[in-house]
């Protein structure tokens, strides 16, 4: 019998997103492309006059303005399409179409910056203090601060008219991945014959059966291996483009170009990675826990994730799902549970099933105005997507909240507090779980999902933030990037962080090319800060800290109206420090040594 993966005209209307809350067709939107094609040019006239005075200025970002509204708008919905099919050539056009626009777009506007910078000090204060530019103001201040690292008219023209094809590494990575890429099928413990995709294979690493598992793993890895050296170009040439534009803003790296935007010193990232790096005893005690509660010799990567408690019923439908995270979301009040109740219910924010050709994985995607949709990939016997929801549904609430509280300008917040928004939800979710269930085992159950969460979003991510630090000081230092560089720093790292008895199968090593975030360096540590900074808000919340929920709404509601360090050291964190880093490390170690009790 056979378990195919559906067509999209197989799933039901009411399991798809409803983007018709962006356009109403495909008509809708070509008349706000073919508007875009003949304002754009329009930013000519403001060309050399930029600063003129602040009335001038003012007109010009409210035309920028109402080009970004646009912008945005047309790009979330060809993005969304392509996301529900990744071979629909008509989906590729569009995409392909917008991507062309921005450029274009970026050209035009490239003297807009520069021209700003251009203003001396003391027009550039009078100008801030007129009332016209009283709703530019934080952006004004954000663009002067890169003084030091915005070019000349024509070069920022150059690098803008560069953007797409400095940026083809991406595209290639998905395409291979999401469409050429076949991993075949397997025969699952009931008999059943399942593919096996880079949606599913999460789904064979919690099966009981180790030798399926193992058979998932390495037959997930073989396909891997047959474009190891494809891959790795590609990702060779992610570090170059991050190389490269840092050299051509005069950044001392990528590193600390990447972190400038959100004012984040470097010593927060290599205090991150310093504070996990010394303190992985517990995780290596979790590893022989999980050998001994699995009565294996050894302990491989397949090992890894399949529950340790075992006979729990886990098969959660997208309903059970759904009414589970609102139950634990109840803290946060009633504007917050009603407004997600609405999206995931009626309003159909949320793409929930997979079908052939839809993009892998899970996001959350909004622009200014609209739904903040949600990619799924639901699988009701993968418990980890009930956290997956949560997770993504703390990134569209905070899409929400900053969209109802910030003008268009400010509304965007910054990954480093997206990654709190939404591993916050999961401490809830692991709260209200553990406070409703009486079943023994289903608490261990959880505690071990915790634990395994953790695990992930703290040791794991924080290891692959060290890997995007050393290829890109290698790039930087002048030598090659080649296949087994990338191979063998990874494997360093794997035998870091992992203990004596966990067996590192040489198909592990590739996992470094197959990790998306990798082609988007420096992300990946916001998710270590992130749950970090969580596991303190929640705390707050859920011991009824008096002021604490609404201090939590206003940190969702501040978009990008501060700096990310800022905005949650006055919800409570100071990330400056290793306290809340500590502090989750605490937390790991204290649910191992819950879980041990229970197992052994």
């Amino acid at each position: 019998m056979s378990s195919a993966i559906p067509s999209r005209s197989d799933i039901s209307e009411s399991d798809k997103w409803d983007l018709s809350h962006l356009f109403t067709d495909v008509s809708k939107w070509q008349e706000d492309f073919a508007w875009l094609q003949h304002a754009y040019p329009r930013l000519e006239q403001w060309k050399g006059r930029v600063g003129e005075s602040a009335q001038t200025l003012a007109a010009l970002l409210e035309f920028e303005k109402s080009l970004g509204l646009k912008m945005e708008r047309i790009y979330h919905y060809a993005s969304l399409q392509l996301a529900e099919d990744s071979a629909n050539n008509e989906y590729l056009t569009r995409i392909g179409q917008v991507q062309n626009l921005i450029t274009r777009i970026g050209e035009a506007s490239a003297f807009v910056v520069p021209e700003i910078l251009a203003i001396d000090d003391e027009q550039f204060a009078q100008f801030i203090a007129d009332p016209a530019l009283k709703d530019w103001r934080i952006k004004l201040h954000k663009i002067r601060r890169l003084k030091l690292h915005v070019l000349s008219v024509p070069e920022e023209r150059l690098l803008a008219l560069s953007n797409v094809a400095l940026s083809g590494y991406d595209d290639a990575f998905s395409q291979l991945t999401d469409v050429d890429m076949k991993f075949g099928t397997l025969i699952d413990e009931t008999g059943r014959e399942r593919a096996l995709t880079q949606s599913s294979f999460s789904s064979f690493l919690v099966k009981r059966d180790p030798e399926l598992r193992e058979r998932a793993f390495h037959q997930f890895y073989a396909e891997f291996q047959d474009h190891q050296y494809t891959l790795a170009a590609a990702l060779a040439y992610s570090v170059k483009a991050d190389a490269f534009h840092a050299r051509a803003r005069h950044y001392s790296s990528a590193l600390e170009a990447a972190l400038f935007p959100d004012d984040v010193p470097v010593a927060v990232y290599d205090g991150l990675i310093q504070s996990v790096r010394g303190n992985l005893k517990p995780l290596f005690r979790y590893f022989d826990l999980r050998r001994r509660a699995l009565g294996l010799r050894e302990l491989h990567h397949d090992d890894m994730y399949v529950p340790l408690v075992p006979e729990i019923e886990t098969r959660f439908t997208f309903d059970q799902a759904v009414k589970a995270v609102l139950a634990a979301l109840a803290p946060l009040g009633e504007e917050y549970v009603d407004v997600l109740t609405e999206g995931l219910r009626s309003a159909r924010w949320c793409d929930r099933y997979e079908s052939k050709g839809k993009r892998s994985g899970a996001f959350s995607s909004g622009s200014y105005g609209a739904p903040p949709y949600i990619l799924m990939n639901y699988k009701e016997d993968v418990f980890a997507d009930v956290y997956t929801l949560a997770h993504e549904a703390g990134h569209s609430m905070h899409s929400w909240f900053s969209q109802n509280a910030q003008l268009f300008q400010d509304h965007e917040y910054p990954i480093f507090l997206a990654e709190v928004a939404s591993t916050f939800n999961e401490e809830l979710l692991t709260h209200h779980l553990l406070q409703t269930t009486r079943d023994p085992k289903m608490r261990a159950y959880v505690i071990n999902r915790q634990i395994d969460d953790l695990r992930g979003t703290l040791f794991r991510q924080t290891m692959f933030a060290q890997f995007e630090k050393i290829i890109h000081a290698i790039e930087e230092s002048g030598d090659a990037l080649t296949l087994e560089v990338f191979k063998s720093e990874y494997h360093k790292l794997l035998e870091t962080y992992f203990a004596e008895n966990f067996v590192l199968d040489p198909e592990l090593d590739l996992e470094c090319l197959r990790i998306p975030h990798f082609y988007h360096a420096f992300y990946v540590y916001k998710y270590a800060t992130g749950i970090s900074a969580a596991v303190a808000l929640s705390q707050r919340v859920l011991s009824c800290e008096p002021g604490s929920v609404e201090a939590y709404l206003n940190f969702l509601r501040s978009g990008g109206s501060k700096f990310p360090l800022e905005t949650l050291k006055l919800a409570g964190v100071d990330m400056a420090t290793s306290a809340p880093i500590e502090s989750t490390l605490q937390l790991f170690e204290r649910r191992v040594g819950e879980l041990e009790e229970f197992l052994l």
